[in-house]
C-alpha cells in the first residue's frame, strides 16, 4: 500500500504572507522546499503528500500549485481563497481546472468570530466547492465545533475534512475538556459525513505529549469516525517544534496499533486517497 501524509506545507516567509509566522523564529521562520522534506519521506515510506495552504492570498495557492508541478509526490494542494469576495468565485474556477488542485482552506482558527463561517455573505463560496466537487479543510479549535456542525449539516454534499482533530488543547488537558471535545467530535461523526485528520495533535502541548496523553484523543477519533474516515498527516514543518517528521509517523503507528492491517492502511494512505481524490 502506498502511503499518503494527508497534511504538510511548504513555504518562503520571505514571500510575506504569511502573517502567523512569529518574527526569527528558530523553526518556523526559514523556508521550507521539497528538498527539506525527502529525509521524512525516505525514512518512513511515503510516497505522497497532500501540500496544504498556510497564507491567506491566492498568490501563496499558485505558488504552491507551482512546486506541485515539478514534485511528483506532491499529489494534490489544497488552497486558499478569500470567501468575503463573491468576486473569486472566478478565482476558484481557473484552480479546480488545474489537474492537482484539491479545495480550500479558509483560515477559521484566526477569524476571532467563531461564527464567521455562518455568515450569509460567505455561503456562496460552500456552494461553489460542491458545484465544482472540491474539498474543504476544516480549521479550527474546539470553540468551533458547535459551528461547524452547523455548517455541514446545512452541506451534506459537500466533502469536508477536521484538520488536527480541531485541535484539542491538551496543554489545558483535564477529564472536564476532553469529554466536552469527545462530545462534539461525536456529534460531528454521527451526524455528518466529515472525515478527519489524525495530524497536529503534539503542537497543541507545550511539550512532545507522551502516547499516554494523546492516546484517549486518538481512540475515539478512530472509534467515532472509523478508519474509513481518519487519515494521518505530519503537519510537518510544524511539527517539527516538538519532533521530527519520523518521530511523529512511528508514535501515530503506535496509537493505531490496536486496528487491523487493513484499517491501518486506510488510515496511513487509502482514506485520502479516496477523500483527495488520488
Amino acid at each position: 500500500m502506498a502511503q499518503v501524509d494527508a497534511h504538510h506545507h511548504f513555504w518562503h516567509p520571505a514571500r510575506g504572507d504569511y502573517g502567523w509566522m512569529p518574527v526569527d523564529h528558530p523553526v518556523l521562520t526559514r523556508p521550507y522546499h521539497p528538498v527539506d522534506l525527502g529525509p521524512g519521506l525516505a525514512a518512513t515510506g511515503v510516497t505522497r503528500t497532500i501540500l496544504v495552504q498556510a497564507a491567506p492570498s491566492v498568490q501563496e495557492t499558485d505558488y504552491l500549485l507551482g512546486i506541485a508541478d515539478c514534485t511528483p509526490h506532491v499529489a494534490k494542494v489544497v488552497g486558499w481563497i478569500n470567501f468575503e469576495d463573491p468576486g473569486q468565485r472566478d478565482v476558484l474556477r481557473r484552480l479546480a481546472r488545474h489537474p492537482k488542485f484539491a479545495g480550500v482552506r479558509p483560515m477559521i482558527q484566526d477569524i476571532p468570530d467563531s461564527n464567521w463561517m455562518l455568515k450569509p455573505e460567505v455561503q456562496w463560496a460552500y456552494e461553489e466547492i460542491i458545484s465544482l466537487d472540491l474539498s474543504f479543510d476544516c480549521l479550527g479549535f474546539p470553540r468551533h465545533l458547535d459551528p461547524f456542525l452547523k455548517l455541514l449539516r446545512r452541506y451534506p454534499q459537500m466533502r469536508a475534512v477536521l484538520d488536527h482533530c480541531l485541535k484539542p488543547q491538551l496543554r489545558d488537558h483535564s477529564a472536564e475538556n476532553l469529554a466536552g471535545w469527545a462530545e462534539g467530535m461525536t456529534r460531528l461523526a454521527q451526524d455528518t459525513g466529515v472525515f478527519c485528520k489524525l495530524s497536529g495533535l503534539v503542537t497543541e502541548a507545550d511539550q512532545m505529549p507522551s502516547e499516554q496523553l494523546l492516546r484517549p484523543y486518538t481512540d475515539h477519533v478512530l472509534d467515532v469516525f472509523g478508519p474509513d474516515r481518519v487519515m494521518w498527516g505530519s503537519d510537518w514543518p510544524v511539527a517539527r517544534l516538538r519532533c521530527d517528521y519520523a518521530e511523529w509517523h512511528d508514535m501515530a503507528q503506535r496509537l493505531t496499533a490496536r486496528l487491523s492491517p487493513e484499517d491501518r492502511d486506510r488510515v496511513f494512505g487509502r482514506t485520502a486517497e479516496g477523500f483527495y481524490r488520488l
